[in-house]
Order: structure tokens, then C-alpha cells, then sequence
């Protein structure tokens, strides 16, 4: 099997390239930063599959085109193509230069556009293919200091919707879905380009990149799918969105600045990979795993009971509207 993750230098993407390497997978692996994309590449052989690490933004859709004709050279036909690359800036709207969320647009958006039109070129024909896109909670709700992010996360949503409905219209065999992802313990709280005072952090609770990536290999053997919510901060912040979102709007004002920062000063020289990969070719690597391993959980027992094939249990569902009643406590 051949599979592309982008985004594959670090955090998910990495920790689903190694994944599907332990699969026995060849693998091309896409991002901007040299140093992460090498060692990512090395685990994925170490794992069992065969790399090929392949520098390029993924803003840049000559480079993504290119990309995928080297994977395709080298290691055959691409039979899944796994969406994982963004940037961001943490920070008030109006902290944000206007180039500043152009450039998170085409990164964050526009890659996964990128990513899936070629994919689809190459799928298409051969009426055989998955493409999965790696969505968030916030691709459904926006929480203050990410709008940049979030903006993106609901226009994947849209396009993903979108699209789907075009393929199902067509009656082809190449197959869409999309993973929600709750807060996960990856590098980019460090790397991701700041305004805030004091240092990012996920929300609790949080999970290990290794969750996601389960959650992603399992999306692709099973595209039929519109679409997966990893975790229960995921499943909980849906509810209480639909349920009660002047509510959530009020909750989120008041509480989304202090739980988004760790209380201590941000380091004013710390890494930021809008621009330039934090992990570049004079970089260091960062791997998968991000600061808070203390804090992070290795299992979700919601989507093993997705992957069991087993429907939700009047317990499941009162644990998840208790999750949304403590959103908009």
C-alpha cells in the first residue's frame, strides 16, 4: 500500500506516518522541515514500511502536484492520502496581521485543498482511492485566541461536505472522510507562532498523537463514513454546541483565555513555523510528542467502541451530555 500523510515531520502527521509504516506501508511523508521529515522517515522504516521524505509546502500546489508523481514513481499507485498540515497563530484577531492569516489560510486550508485535487487526479481515473482529512472539535465550534485556525478547520468542514456529495453523485469508488481530533499533546504549542503572554496549551483533557493516528488508519480502512469524533471533550463541545451555543458563546468568553495558557511568561525567542519550518534544515527535531506526556491520555475509550462496532450505550450518552452540561456550566 501506498499512502502520503503530509504535515508528516511531527505531532499526528508523524505519529500516523509510523502507524501506517507498521503496517508494512510505503509512505511519503510531506512537509517543509528537513530534520523532522528525516527522522520521521527513519521511524517509519524502523516500524516496517518504506520511506520517502519529501520537503515541500503544501501551500504551494505546483510542489504538492510534484510530490505525488516522485511517490508514485517510487513506490506505485497512491491508495490512501491522509490530510494532517496546518500553521497557526495563537492570538486575538486583531493582534493577527492580515498577511499573517493569509499565510494560515493557504497553509491550513488551501493545503488540504491542495492535497485532495491531486489526490483525486490520480484516484479518479482509477476509480480507486481514500483521502482522509484531519478535522478538529473546532472545525464545528470557534473558541477565542485561534480564529485563524478555527476559520480553516470550518472551511475543511464545508469542502469535505462538499465534495463528498459531488463523489457520491458520481457513483465513484474514491471515498472522503474526515476526523474530528480533540486537544492532542503535539510539538505545535511551541512552534506555533504566538501573541499571547503567557505559553499555549491544549485544553484537557488531553490525548497523545499516537490516539489520532490510530483514529486516522482506521478512517481509511473504513471511508464509508461522512465522517469520526476522536474523544469525549470532542463528542461533548458538538452537543453543547447544538444544544446551547449562546450558552457555550458566554462559557467560552469568559473561561477560553486562561485555559488556552499555562500561566507562565512566553519565551519571547521560541520557534515560530508560520513562515519557516521550526524543524528545518538547521533545526532540531521535534518529534511527535509535545510538552504535557504527564498530562495526556494513551487510550479513548469512545472510539474503541467505534472500532469494535459497538452502538452507544444509554451510559455512553448520558457520559457525553454530562461532557456538554459541564461546557456550559
Amino acid at each position: 500500500m501506498t499512502v502520503v500523510v503530509t504535515g508528516a515531520s511531527g505531532g499526528i502527521g508523524r505519529a500516523t506516518a509510523r502507524a501506517f509504516g507498521a503496517r508494512g506501508a510505503k509512505v511519503a511523508l510531506i512537509a517543509r522541515g528537513e530534520a523532522g521529515l528525516e527522522a520521521a522517515a527513519d521511524e517509519v522504516r524502523a516500524a516496517g514500511g518504506a520511506a520517502l521524505a519529501l520537503p515541500v509546502d503544501v501551500a504551494d500546489f505546483a510542489a504538492v502536484q510534484a510530490a505525488a508523481r516522485r511517490a508514485e514513481a517510487e513506490f506505485g499507485p497512491i491508495e490512501v492520502w491522509v490530510n494532517v498540515a496546518f500553521s497557526s497563530v495563537f492570538g486575538e484577531f486583531t493582534s493577527i496581521d492580515p498577511e499573517e492569516f493569509k499565510r494560515v489560510t493557504e497553509v491550513s486550508y488551501l493545503g488540504y485543498v491542495h492535497g485532495t485535487r491531486v489526490a483525486l487526479d490520480l484516484m479518479l481515473p482509477r476509480d480507486r482511492g481514500v483521502i482522509v482529512q484531519t478535522g478538529s472539535a473546532l472545525a464545528k465550534r470557534g473558541i477565542p485566541l485561534q480564529s485563524a485556525y478555527c476559520g480553516a478547520k470550518h472551511a475543511i468542514q464545508g469542502f469535505h461536505e462538499s465534495l463528498r456529495t459531488e463523489l457520491l453523485h458520481k457513483g465513484s469508488n474514491v471515498k472522503v472522510t474526515m476526523v474530528h481530533m480533540p486537544a492532542v499533546n503535539t510539538p505545535q504549542f511551541g512552534w506555533v507562532a504566538s501573541k499571547l503572554p503567557q505559553k499555549a496549551q491544549p485544553v484537557p483533557p488531553i490525548y497523545q498523537p499516537e490516539v489520532a493516528a490510530r483514529a486516522l488508519v482506521y478512517a481509511a480502512d473504513h471511508p464509508g463514513k461522512r465522517e469520526y469524533w476522536v474523544g469525549a471533550s470532542t463528542v461533548g463541545t458538538l452537543l453543547a454546541n447544538r444544544v446551547a451555543p449562546g450558552v457555550l458563546d458566554r462559557y467560552l468568553a469568559r473561561t477560553g483565555y486562561k485555559s488556552q495558557q499555562t500561566g507562565e511568561p512566553r519565551d519571547p525567542d521560541q520557534p515560530a513555523n508560520l513562515w519557516e519550518p521550526a524543524d528545518g534544515k538547521d533545526g532540531r527535531d521535534f518529534g511527535a510528542h509535545g510538552t504535557f506526556d504527564d498530562k495526556a491520555h494513551d487510550r479513548n475509550p469512545q472510539f474503541w467502541a467505534v472500532r469494535h462496532k459497538k452502538a452507544l450505550t444509554a451510559a455512553g450518552v448520558a457520559a457525553a451530555l454530562a461532557g456538554a452540561r459541564a461546557l456550559t456550566r
